[in-house]
């Protein structure tokens, strides 16, 4: 399912509403700053970010209608916990995006908030943060995961809900 592209949102339903707020919960549970809804088996275009110093956000369908810069930072992926590796991503998007009230609204996003915005949009396309790594790096990682996860069944990571509290 995470390399699959997930599908278009016809329209914000109950569903989608209640969707969002379950990944909000999922993501604070797992102490992440964002989580698309293909991650938890959705194959819903829905993801949610929330990074220090700017307001969360809701992506709804969202699009990059412009880019500009370029910069490269470590990322990491609750999807794959425990591997980091540096990415290279936009230093300023523009994204329009679907709200909650099912209006579509342009956003310009800068450093930390579009490089977390651009991640959940490659997860959202079936693109992990480990395919814009280079081929060394990525067998690198992916030989470390195997060891990690070695003796253990799934790709899940525990998350307790007592965690779960987020702004």
């Amino acid at each position: 399912m995470l390399r699959q592209r997930a599908d278009e949102v016809p329209e914000v339903t109950d569903e989608i509403l209640a969707l969002v707020a379950d990944l909000f919960d999922t993501m604070y549970a797992a102490e992440g700053i964002g989580l698309a809804a293909n991650q938890v088996g959705v194959t819903q275009r829905v993801a949610v970010v929330d990074v220090e110093d700017h307001p969360r956000m809701v992506l709804i369908n969202p699009v990059i209608v412009e880019q500009e810069g370029k910069t490269r930072s470590e990322e990491g992926c609750l999807s794959i916990p425990d591997l980091f590796g540096d990415v290279d991503r936009a230093e300023l998007i523009v994204v329009e995006t679907t709200l909650l009230d099912g209006t579509r609204q342009r956003n310009e996003l800068k450093n930390f908030p579009a490089r977390a915005v651009q991640h959940e949009i490659d997860h959202m396309d079936g693109v992990l943060f480990l395919d814009h790594l280079g081929v060394l790096k990525r067998r690198m990682l992916l030989k470390k995961w195997k060891k990690l996860r070695k003796g253990t069944t799934g790709y899940l990571k525990e998350a307790s809900p007592a965690s779960a509290s987020g702004p």
